[in-house]
């Protein structure tokens, strides 16, 4: 590990590698162990240097934004914890089209487009993640997706290769893509909006949050909705129905807000928030024979 780690120092720069670096910094449930190497890279390039240098050295490595959707375990991860972030987060306004690098937040592109008089962001304002995880997960809220905007999205492949995508190529369905399926990183993405007026998109973007905020629990750490949602069902109505409103493991709650949401209400770890999830998945079986599957990623 010395040999790439020294590596990765010559590829972004020592003050941008740290060790054992807890993820409950870079996690919006605000716990989980430690990685073991997390590096930053400042541009597009330096992630493509940083992956292959990753993969010639056979360590394994993970591609993260704003933590929105991820939990890691308390044992943490021993591999290399690769961060596109605000490093990583140009916003070019071409015409009717945004060219978003991965790392930008959401919140921040939609209210570029909305300054620039620029339609069909609105929903994406409240979601507390970054463009590239949006882009992965298809991620949407109020009836709108990220397949609504996309034209193309510039990606790595498993073969250190740089490619563009067009929206076809994506396969994105609910909260999937071909994107996760072939592990592929996104560096960056074209939208394409409609010409509006940024009062009225603005007046949308606040009617939205507001929303948000009355029927979410916001006020404390999550990764957003906990499950995806299952055919036929919401999954915050089956937990709820299962009586599980308020369930508390250690320092994890299933929202009194929200059933959807699991959230750290108490100094929660890990393996509390990991220990609710399987209880509530084991009830919600148990009473209504439905599987729910996690939306948040556990490391």
């Amino acid at each position: 590990m010395e040999n790439l780690i020294n590596r990765l120092c010559d590829i972004v720069g020592k003050e941008y590698v740290k060790l054992d670096e807890p993820m409950g910094q870079h996690c919006t449930f605000r716990c989980g162990g430690k990685a073991a190497v997390y590096v930053i890279p400042g541009s597009k390039e330096e992630v493509v240097a940083v992956v292959k240098a990753c993969r010639e050295a056979n360590r394994k490595f993970m591609i993260l934004g704003n933590g929105s959707n991820l939990l890691v375990r308390d044992e943490g991860y021993d591999g290399v914890m690769v961060e596109i972030g605000s490093r990583i987060s140009a916003i070019d306004v071409i015409g009717e089209d945004l060219v978003v690098e991965a790392g930008a937040k959401l919140s921040v592109t939609a209210s570029e487009a909305m300054e620039n008089d620029l339609a069909g962001m609105e929903f994406a304002h409240g979601i507390p993640g970054n463009v590239g995880g949006a882009v992965a997960m298809n991620a949407g809220a109020y009836g709108g997706e990220m397949a609504q905007i996309i034209k193309t999205v510039t990606v790595l492949d498993e073969n250190n290769e740089v490619k563009t995508l067009s929206l076809e190529e994506l396969d994105l369905g609910y909260r999937s893509s071909r994107i996760q399926k072939e592990n592929l990183i996104v560096l960056e993405t074209r939208l394409g909006l409609d010409l509006g007026s940024a009062g009225d998109i603005a007046m949308i973007m606040q009617m939205l949050m507001t929303k948000r905020r009355s029927k979410q629990p916001l006020e404390y750490p999550s990764a957003g909705s906990t499950f995806k949602r299952p055919e036929g069902h919401f999954a915050g109505k089956l937990i709820e129905d299962a009586g599980l409103r308020g369930y508390t493991v250690g320092g994890a709650q299933v929202s009194e807000k929200h059933c959807g949401f699991v959230i750290n209400y108490d100094h929660a770890t890990a393996s509390d928030i990991i220990q609710l999830m399987e209880d509530v998945q084991k009830k919600v079986k148990e009473q209504f024979d439905v599987d729910l599957e996690p939306e948040v990623k556990i490391i």
